[in-house]
């Protein structure tokens, strides 16, 4: 499996002749989505889910299909019958090939006074996206896409997570309000706390082989 880092939260998986994209948002390059046959959004915010990009490659490619939340299926009706699946925690399903767990129910909370959101994190093989949500799978994660930096996240929540994932390996997520200072106090945290898992920051575009 091939994995291309793109903006943000967003990663694109190649199998098999197969494309699956999560969580391709606003600041997501377009050619994430580019013939793409299958796609995961955790949950509603713009960052993680921008409808206009992926209506319009729902059109540019009728066999693309989307798997996500009620939340945000509501946003896609009209995309065309049966392309868009809801599904929740505990689910199981086959996407574009690739098998995929569903794991997680809530949104981190931001404030007391905001509302939390659904957020559904994926286990794609072994590799687990979280979404906006701390969430630890009770299955074995060899590939942690983690978020380093959020308005409901700390440096010390970042390290424990990671801990208590065990993943043999991180790659950054949620990285997109980061200078290359903050990137850098992340990395050596991490590198220094959590030496079980090997931590990476990826550059939009740059693809790894899983």
């Amino acid at each position: 499996m091939r994995m291309t880092k793109y903006g943000h939260s967003c990663v694109r998986l190649e199998r098999a002749g197969q494309v699956l994209v999560l969580d391709p948002g606003a600041y997501t390059e377009p050619a994430a989505l580019t013939d793409a046959d299958a796609v995961l959004i955790t949950h509603e915010h713009p960052d993680h889910f921008d409808e206009a990009a992926l209506r319009r490659a729902a059109a540019a490619h009728p066999g693309l299909r989307v798997w996500t939340n009620a939340a945000v299926a509501a946003r896609l009706d009209g995309l065309g019958a049966g392309r868009v699946r809801v599904v929740g925690e505990g689910d199981a399903f086959d996407a574009a090939g690739f098998p995929v767990q569903v794991h997680g129910q809530w949104h981190a909370r931001v404030h007391p006074r905001w509302d939390r959101i659904p957020n559904t994190g994926y286990l794609v093989d072994s590799l687990f996206h979280p979404g906006d949500a701390l969430t630890v799978p009770d299955a074995p994660v060899h590939t942690l896409l983690l978020p380093v930096h959020a308005p409901w996240s700390k440096l010390a929540e970042v390290v424990d997570y990671t801990t208590a994932v065990g993943a043999h390996r991180a790659y950054a997520t949620h990285d997109a309000g980061l200078t290359p200072i903050g990137l850098g106090a992340i990395h050596h945290a991490l590198t220094d706390l959590t030496p079980a898992t090997t931590y990476t920051h990826l550059t939009p575009g740059t693809t790894v082989d899983l």
